[in-house]
């Protein structure tokens, strides 16, 4: 559902890849359908936290290619997504992954906003007024 710039510098993990626009708007596409790991979980968001230093982005996650996920890693980001996120968006193409999206994110009351989009466009404009803000 969304596709990084040719320019993008693209950041890479096992089975996701992140990207920055020019409003710093945080890009994330999971590449593979496979079951994420709390493992592969764990190693990105570490990664943006110390990348970020305390700095706080908004995020747009495609979860067209979400199969599946555990308590373990919704509990997981629920702890620590905080620390680098300022709003969410999200997106798919699938009804499987807008249920993912939904039980990831809206199971528990998060302290960023979040919503669910029809496509990347929506997303960006409503992440565009917490980049105000």
């Amino acid at each position: 559902m969304i596709e990084p710039p040719k320019d993008a510098e693209l950041i890479k993990f096992k089975k996701h890849i992140f990207w920055f626009d020019s409003n710093e708007i945080l890009y994330s596409k999971s590449i593979s359908s496979d079951l994420t790991s709390i493992e592969d979980i764990r190693e990105f968001t570490e990664y943006f936290i110390e990348r970020l230093q305390g700095k706080k982005v908004c995020i747009l996650l495609d979860f067209s290619n979400v199969s599946q996920s555990t308590k373990e890693i919704r509990d997981y980001v629920s702890s620590q997504f905080p620390k680098i996120a300022l709003a969410v968006a999200m997106v798919s193409k699938t009804p499987l992954g807008r249920m993912m999206a939904n039980l990831f994110f809206n199971l528990k009351k998060n302290p960023y906003a979040t919503k669910m989009f029809n496509n990347a466009d929506e997303a960006q404009e409503w992440l565009k007024k917490y980049l105000l803000g």
